[in-house]
Parts: structure tokens; sequence; C-alpha cells
């Protein structure tokens, strides 16, 4: 894709039939405020502080069925209770003239029996478990190792791909603009595209075409209940993430965009956009990188993914202001999303637009369960002490 001459984070963009007054987007956290998986009040004040005119919000992982969860307290999208709260988030992000997609989130084998109906082994397209390098947070604080999941039988994938399609239409009953599928960061989807994950033998394992069979129906789904414009995918080929590698990342990247441009083909219609997490994600979030690739490794796989793609293409990965003003500068991204920057300053597009400082995020209250503290009390740039506090440093 050629450089886009003139364009910053703040050059309005069409996005499908959204018209965004900038390209600085809330990218999907987890924040686990989410009492018993019902959103709160908290909530509806999280999302409407980082809510702007003409600006895209995509909430956290939303569970799409009791199997789905892997932390506490996450907020799901399969009961009707859960619906009607959702219906207060999107009302109030919607008053302040912004558009809002919901998440949808299964974390597959990203889980423990704690966090399933039954006390049963959480369901993946494998029985082999993460490695103990990695550990899962339970709800009393801990962490402790991740259990053997279970495979997931061939007859038994289509249950799973309705629970995405009901939660897609669930979305669109509790007023959301949209749905973002989450195909990454080595949960479900992504457990079944990787190589380095799947060692199935039957129609959804082996192949690079066999390991993309669950996403595209996945996606069918979706976009069959709601349709494509309403639809959208995330993807993170590149990141090792809960040991979630690809013997080749770039192959499998080039293949579901390969898939989703044929949707496109078939239907007349595309996703309403393709969202990448680049390697440094994990990087920049661990101690220590587990087998990442180089900068130019990495920067010439979200090029190519990007040129391949024909459609809007949104990047998301420890991205600053600078590195955001340069993807979209020259033509690396359409959309750029921001995580940690955006729990710490809920008016960052404003703070950007200023080139402000920045609030420090505290990595200590991302999953706690205050319904304040690390959540709605971050200042905002006009108030005391919030043009003061210095950018924080991974």
């Amino acid at each position: 894709m050629a450089s886009v001459e003139g364009t910053t984070l703040f050059t309005p963009y069409k996005l499908g039939k959204f018209h965004l007054s900038h390209r600085i987007v809330l990218a999907p956290m987890t924040r686990c405020r989410a009492l018993n998986g019902i959103p709160n009040e908290a909530h509806v004040e999280y999302y409407t502080q980082r809510s702007t005119p003409g600006g895209f919000l995509i909430t956290e992982g939303t569970l799409i069925s009791p199997t789905a969860a892997g932390f506490p307290h996450c907020p799901g999208i399969y009961m009707d209770e859960q619906v009607e709260a959702w219906k207060k988030v999107v009302e109030a992000v919607h008053a302040k003239g912004a558009i809002i997609f919901c998440q949808l989130w299964h974390v597959g084998r990203a889980s423990h029996p704690v966090y399933q109906p039954g006390g049963v082994a959480p369901i993946s397209s494998t029985n082999k478990s993460i490695s103990n390098r990695w550990r899962i947070l339970m709800p009393d604080g801990s962490n402790t190792k991740y259990v053997a999941p279970r495979a997931l039988a061939a007859s038994e994938i289509p249950t799973v791909i309705g629970h995405y399609r009901q939660a897609a239409v669930n979305a669109i009953q509790a007023g959301f603009d949209g749905i973002e599928i989450h195909g990454a960061h080595g949960y479900l989807i992504d457990q079944f595209l990787k190589d380095g994950i799947n060692d199935r033998s039957d129609e959804y394992g082996g192949s690079l075409m066999n390991r993309c069979k669950f996403l595209v129906q996945v996606v069918h789904a979706a976009v069959s209940a709601i349709g494509a414009e309403r639809v959208a995918l995330r993807i993170s080929p590149a990141i090792d993430h809960l040991d979630a590698s690809d013997s080749d990342p770039l192959a499998l990247g080039l293949a579901v965009v390969e898939k989703l441009n044929k949707l496109q083909q078939d239907s007349g219609s595309r996703l309403t956009y393709l969202h990448v997490t680049q390697p440094r994600y994990v990087a920049r979030g661990q101690t220590e990188s587990h087998g990442q690739s180089s900068e130019e490794e990495e920067a010439h796989l979200i090029r190519t993914l990007r040129n391949a793609y024909e459609g809007t293409f949104m990047g998301s990965g420890g991205y600053t202001r600078e590195l955001g003003m340069e993807a979209v500068s020259q033509g690396d991204a359409d959309l750029v999303s921001f995580g940690r920057l955006f729990i710490s300053n809920p008016d960052l597009v404003r703070r950007f637009k200023a080139n402000a400082p920045l609030n420090r995020y505290i990595r200590a209250t991302f999953y706690t369960q205050d319904p304040v503290v690390g959540y709605t009390d971050y200042p905002f740039l006009d108030q005391e002490g919030g043009s003061n506090r210095l950018q924080s440093r991974l």
C-alpha cells in the first residue's frame, strides 16, 4: 500500500456506513469488572469516558456462552440480562456520538474447570494444555497452571458456531453497531488456526485450508445472521501468546485474507474491517519475548497482509502516538487501536491531538474488580494533575 500523503490519526475516515472523525480506536481489553458476567454502571462510565463524536470503540472480550470464560468477571452476551445491561452502555456511547462494536470471545483451552459449568475441562481444538510458562488468573486473584482441555468432536463444532451466531444477533439486539470476532491471541479460533496447537486429523486439522475451516464457518454464520457490514475479525498470525505459534505465520495470515476477500467477491459485501495484532503486543507486554520476529520481519508481514486485504485494515499492538501517525501516513493501516494508553487516558484522542503528556497506567489494577480504581478514576487533561503525569514505559 502506497503512503497516503497528509493522512494523520485525525484525518476522517469512512468505515463502511460509519463516518469516523478520527482514526484512533479503543482496543478490546479485558478488565474483569462485570460481576457475575453482567455489565453495570461502571461499564457505562468507562466506555462513555472514552467516547468522542465520530470515534470508534470495541468492547472488551464478551463471552458467547457459559463455557467461554477464562478470566474472572468477564461480561457475556448470551443471556437476556446481559443484553439488557449492554443496552445502557451502548445508549450512553451513542449519546456521545460514537460507534461501538462488541467483541465476541471464547477462550477455548485458555480456561480452567473453575470457570466451566460443572467444573469440567475446557474445550479446544486439541487435548494439549498450555505450557507451564503461562499462568491463568483465578477468581481469588491467584495464578495457577492451565489444565488439559478436551478436544471438540467434529459433531460438536456446529453447536459452538451457533453460539457465535446467536451472540452476534444478541449484540445487535443490544444496540451495538456491529461485532468483532476474536480470532487472535491463542484463544479458541486461534487454537484451530495455528499448527503449533491444532493436532487434529479430521476436516478441521492438518492442512492450512482445514485449519481455517472453523474460522470461516464462524464468520459466515455471523454474516448470515447480521450482515457483513456489521461484522469484523481480529487475528494475530505472528503472535505466540499462550503457545499460539505457527510454522508459517505469513502463509496463515494470507490464507485468512484470501478467505475474507473471497467472501467479498462471492457476496458483493465485505467485512467492516480486519484487525491485525502485531508481535510487539507480546514482546512489550511480557518480561521476555518467546520466539518473536524481528522488526523487519514484522513490518514485512503486516504490510503484506495489508496489501493483500481488500478492505479496511486496523493495526494494533504497542502503538504510540508516533507509531500510529507513521502507520496511517505510510498506508500501513487505515485505523489504529490503542489499549493500555486508553486505559489510563480516557481522553486519549484529545491528548494525542494536543500532543499532551499522558497518564501512567497502573498494571496492577488492570484485572481487579474495583468499579472505580484503575478503571474510571484516571484524570482527564483539564483535571488537577492530569497534565503532569509522564507517559509510561513498558
